[in-house]
């Protein structure tokens, strides 16, 4: 589990046949869970000052592979004991947004991002989002795009800052809505909650 708060940006070294090897000043145990650009991957081996990750095909497939070069967010996996800021991330990647366009606001910026429509019920307002593993709030959708404001924190300290029309990006919602979508797709297919449903009539 994660928090979509971003340790550093770490330098991406090399990149072949599945495995992607970063310089970092956090060093990782081998086989520890680490958010890169928002994925889930696990280390497989680490060097001085470096580690590396491999990525499954399916992963691959999934993600906005393009952008893993030259600089990436990482986060380690929350430990117990530690604050708890951002939100719930999980590492899983939904939807791969595409950048519209970026537009100056006071000292901020707005970030418009498409998404395939199919997604935007997962998509609520003033909830939260994750975009290449930054924990966001969500300000508004509408058609097929979605609407994240960034501080000029956030611009200077991620890789937002290097985002173009046509950037694709990394894109996990909100943990709770998905569980409450998968929920009640299941319930309208009654897929075992006549059973459940029984066993509750009777409290």
């Amino acid at each position: 589990m994660f928090s979509g708060l971003i340790r550093e940006i770490a330098k991406v070294t090399h990149f072949q046949n599945s495995i992607l090897t970063v310089e970092s000043q956090y060093s990782p145990d081998i086989g520890d869970s680490i958010a890169i650009n928002g994925a889930c991957l696990t280390v497989i081996s680490k060097a001085k000052n470096s580690f590396s990750v491999e990525l499954s095909p399916e992963s691959a497939n999934l993600l906005a592979v393009e952008n893993y070069k030259d600089s990436v967010h990482i986060e380690p996996a929350m430990q117990m004991n530690d604050r708890f800021d951002g939100h719930i991330v999980q590492g899983h990647i939904d939807i791969i947004g595409i950048v519209d366009r970026v537009e100056k606001l006071g000292n901020s910026h707005n970030l418009f991002i498409k998404i395939d429509n199919k997604f935007l019920h997962l998509m609520v307002p003033k909830g939260s989002i994750t975009i290449d593993g930054v924990s966001l709030t969500l300000n508004d959708r509408s058609d097929n795009l979605i609407r994240v404001t960034l501080i000029p924190h956030t611009m200077e300290n991620t890789i937002f800052k290097n985002y173009r029309s046509g950037t694709r990006v990394n894109i996990e919602s909100d943990m709770f809505v998905r569980y409450i979508e998968n929920i009640l797709a299941n319930r309208s297919n009654n897929l075992g909650w006549n059973k459940i449903d029984s066993i509750m009539a009777k409290y």
